[in-house]
């Protein structure tokens, strides 16, 4: 599973004694506001110098194998060569240009290899820089789409318990409302129909019900295919995606994928529309997107749905435009991370990948505290029915891997390139940790 950049030694990690922090740590991190974090209470971060492969060099010498690949993004792992030579590249000629009245070839590019790639006539591509921010324009591109087809009133969407789909205003209010991490805002969101997958005949009634029910209201319905990530890595298979597009299309509702997870490989296809056989109106993209380097997301509608905004009227055009959207240097990173699944066996590494966490995680299923272990694709996830956060990320870090454990889970999502050996230490530090009394 090495990737011609994974240049770490694959031996004993590098361990170092205590030191004293760098002076820009030591200025700099009580300025900074960490994400998801109680400031007065949480641990300092660990100061990063230098990544390579899948490893986070830390500034007092410590290697640690990184089994979450920043949040899921850095598929090809850290610093591939292919992928700094073209950002540098890019660097040289223009790094930014607005698309306001201007165009650049790495978006132009990007945009036809991803319609290239996308099933069906998925083929409209609008470029943003974050994962919420392209499912905030999916749900705008919904509710535009009936108001320029002379429909009014059609503005909730539904989707599902379990869901996550970023922490943006719009985007909270379609995430699972009893999750914890947006109860705060209640009041301020929106009411959209949050809801049970339709996972068999009961909760499929149930659905098809309240489609009925509302449909005149309903601009949409949104979910995350296959795995739903943040709100707690839960599976779910192809035929309730089946499913959804079937009851999307006997009440005439759009349905939109949020892929920023899933997509580019994680679950084990390009995207996860594909194991699925389904073809939504409208996917958003992010994350691995541009290979873990840049910020960089899109949306991308059908055809159906960009026709309602084709219109002689000024005010059926889709009325958004982020500042850096299709930043040319994030575009020519995407760019060459689509090259790299081009060039190199990424979907064969997912399989490898998922077979060794398999064995990997399996010696977790008899321990006591442990509810499930499940993998698909290069996911991997023990859960369990208590947990003590602080302690398995400190412990974790102690047994020299980088490991963020949230809610019940403790998972895996570790880049596409990881070596054996290091996805080795991955799968025994978590057998190890959560061994202990």
């Amino acid at each position: 599973m090495h990737g011609p950049h994974d240049a770490a030694p694959t031996g004993e990690l590098r361990h170092a004694g205590s030191a004293d922090p760098p002076s820009w740590f030591t200025r700099g991190r009580d300025r900074v506001w960490l994400p998801y974090a109680q400031m007065k209470t949480a641990p300092p971060p660990l100061p990063v110098v230098a990544t390579n492969g899948s490893r986070i060099r830390l500034a007092d010498g410590r290697e640690l194998v990184d089994g979450v690949a920043s949040w899921w993004t850095a598929c090809h792992g850290y610093n591939h060569p292919h992928m700094r030579i073209e950002i540098a590249r890019q660097l040289e000629t223009m790094p930014h240009v607005m698309l306001g009245g201007l165009l650049h070839e790495p978006a132009a590019r990007l945009a036809e290899r991803l319609a290239a790639l996308l099933p069906g006539d998925l083929g409209r591509v609008f470029f943003s820089d974050s994962g919420s921010v392209a499912v905030e324009v999916a749900m705008k591109m919904a509710v535009q789409y009936w108001i320029n087809n002379g429909v009014r009133g059609r503005t909730k969407f539904v989707a599902f318990r379990g869901g996550y789909h970023g922490d943006t205003t719009a985007t909270m209010a379609v995430c699972d409302p009893d999750e914890g991490m947006h109860r705060l805002f209640k009041g301020l969101l929106p009411e959209h129909l949050i809801t049970d997958l339709p996972r068999d005949e009961a909760t499929t009634a149930a659905l098809d019900r309240l489609l009925g029910e509302r449909a005149d209201a309903i601009a949409g319905i949104l979910v995350e295919p296959l795995v739903q990530g943040a709100g707690g890595m839960l599976f779910h298979d192809a035929a309730v995606l089946r499913r959804l597009r079937a009851l999307a299309d006997r009440h005439g509702t759009l349905l939109i994928f949020d892929e920023v997870f899933t997509g580019f490989g994680r679950t084990g296809s390009m995207f996860a529309c594909d194991a699925a056989g389904v073809v939504p109106d409208i996917v958003t993209l992010g994350k691995a997107l541009s290979g873990g380097t840049l910020p960089l997301a899109a949306t991308v509608a059908s055809e159906r749905v960009f026709r309602a905004f084709w219109s002689d009227d000024p005010m059926q055009a889709l009325m958004h435009g982020p500042t850096f959207m299709g930043n040319a240097l994030a575009c020519a990173a995407a760019n060459a991370s689509l090259d790299l699944f081009e060039r190199e066996p990424r979907l064969d590494q997912v399989k490898a990948i998922e077979t060794q966490m398999t064995a990997g995680l399996a010696p977790c299923r008899g321990l006591p505290n442990v509810v499930d272990v499940r993998v698909r694709g290069a996911i991997g996830v023990v859960e369990l029915s208590t947990i003590d956060i602080p302690r398995l990320k400190a412990r974790f870090v102690a047994e020299g891997v980088y490991v963020r454990p949230f809610g019940r889970i403790v998972y895996l999502t570790p880049a596409f390139t990881i070596g054996a050996e290091d996805l080795a230490r991955l799968t025994g530090a978590i057998v190890t940790v959560l061994s202990e009394p």
